[in-house]
């Protein structure tokens, strides 16, 4: 069917530049060089659309995922329109258009499917909000950083190791993701010690507080801190936590103002207690035993074969077996009865 401008009945002759418009129009590829121009402007007027309603979405939406979201659908969206127009400049309909779409798709929904799938996590991820750009998070492996974007198919996190680490979405909604800057950034601390039983256990707490106090970025004190309906000190708290095997198991709780640098505060923290507990004299125990011996120590009775025989008793050991009394009692018998014969 031909595409080109029809003149209409009654209609004054066409001009010069009208009839070489209808004569290139005639030519297959004069249509194909349209459809891509067409394309063409439509890219550019998807970058323009975003640009123009970069700010009222933004200010519609108050999270920078959802509003990056809807800019990159009205992107996409003004791309697939000016691509139905240009198949209908090149003799294609609209329903061969989404015809040859959904017989494209069926044939890659294997291969696609991954996609997709990520794709609907990320809408997932996108609705609970478990976490937003610019976010300190950490995830199971111990690796954190900032979140620098959230598509539909995957997050990009900005680590600490001034790296960029790329994960699907539908990873994320499947490990557990820890978020420290989630409406507060104050972050609380814990910091378990083990003191020795001999040493002065309220000495040993008010060092540990008192060395932690002096630490930059960690609250020195103020008001109770509020998480969920309960109130927490603010001030480094050292507690009781348990009475270990070799000692008193102490846990200082303390918290920082950001939690952009714990790994260097918790050094520092570290350091000032062991300076402090070794000028104060107070032990910090370790695992150890001792082996206590005495006059019972070093008999038992041991099973070899089908009967049971006693232990060897070493020699000069100060052991005796029920076997060795019984030998002297039959001696002592058997010299006895001697004397008597004679």
């Amino acid at each position: 069917m031909d595409m080109g401008p029809v003149a209409l009945a009654g209609a004054s002759p066409p001009t010069g530049i009208e009839a070489l418009l209808r004569w290139l129009w005639s030519f297959r590829t004069a249509r194909v060089l349209v459809a891509v121009l067409v394309v063409a402007l439509g890219v550019v007027l998807s970058k323009f659309l975003v640009r123009l309603l970069g700010r009222p979405v933004a200010r519609r939406f108050d999270r920078q995922s959802v509003a990056q979201t809807v800019l990159g659908i009205i992107r996409v969206s003004t791309v697939i329109v000016a691509t139905f127009a240009a198949g209908s400049i090149v003799g294609l309909g609209i329903g061969d258009i989404v015809l040859s779409v959904t017989v494209f798709s069926a044939v890659l929904g294997i291969v696609l499917a991954p996609i997709v799938g990520s794709i609907i996590n990320g809408v997932f991820v996108l609705a609970d909000n478990p976490y937003e750009i610019g976010d300190m998070i950490e995830l199971e492996d111990g690796r954190r950083g900032f979140v620098d974007d959230i598509t539909l198919r995957y997050t990009k996190i900005f680590t600490l190791e001034n790296t960029f680490l790329v994960v699907p979405n539908s990873a994320m909604r499947e490990r557990d993701v820890t978020n420290f800057s989630a409406e507060d950034e104050r972050t609380r601390l814990s910091l378990p010690l083990l003191v020795t039983y001999e040493g002065d256990l309220e000495a040993a707490r008010n060092i540990m507080e008192r060395a932690a106090r002096n630490c930059d970025g960690v609250i020195e004190g103020g008001p109770d801190i509020r998480i969920g309906s309960a109130r927490y000190p603010a001030k480094p708290t050292c507690l009781i936590d348990a009475y270990a095997d070799s000692g008193v198991r102490l846990s200082l709780r303390y918290w920082v103002r950001t939690p952009y640098k714990i790994p260097r505060i918790e050094s520092t923290v570290r350091e000032r207690i062991w300076t402090a507990l070794e000028d104060a004299d107070v032990e910090i125990a370790y695992p150890h035993q001792h082996l206590l011996f005495d006059e019972h120590s070093g008999t038992a009775r041991v099973a070899v074969g089908d009967g049971i025989e006693p232990p060897s008793a070493p020699e000069d050991s100060g052991v005796t077996t029920r076997e060795s009394i019984e030998s002297d009692e039959d001696v002592g018998i058997d010299a006895a009865d001697d004397g008597g014969g004679e």
